[in-house]
């Protein structure tokens, strides 16, 4: 399975992006987003099971940020909203099922500036 997101970039404290993950199969039972800031771990952000919608969030973004998915576009998104400069990280998309994520986009890079 491969994973291609886009929609990263640089956006001003407050700002929105919107993040997109295209899967080249759909062999897996859920999708999500983690993240990496420079100098601290991956962290999880947000995961939607792929046949139901159910959704999961981070303490950190719930109420700023919006997983979708579009299953004729094999293509989830992650809507933006309110964003920190804390929020500064590479975003990757990952898939697979049962929290065990076996499949990883390559990453986009967001930058939020102050």
């Amino acid at each position: 399975v491969q994973l291609v997101e886009s929609g990263g970039g640089l956006v001003q404290a407050g700002g929105s992006l919107r993040l997109s993950c295209t899967a080249s199969e759909i062999i897996f039972n859920d999708m999500g987003w983690f993240r990496q800031a420079p100098g601290k771990e991956r962290e999880f952000v947000a995961a939607i099971g792929w046949k139901r919608g159910d959704t999961h969030y981070a303490n950190s973004v719930k109420g700023r940020f919006t997983i979708s998915r579009d299953s004729d576009k094999n293509t989830m998104y992650l809507q933006m909203n309110s964003l920190e400069p804390d929020d500064t990280a590479v975003y990757y998309c990952a898939a697979g099922g049962g929290n065990v994520y076996d499949y990883n986009g390559q990453g986009t890079q967001v930058t939020v500036s102050s």
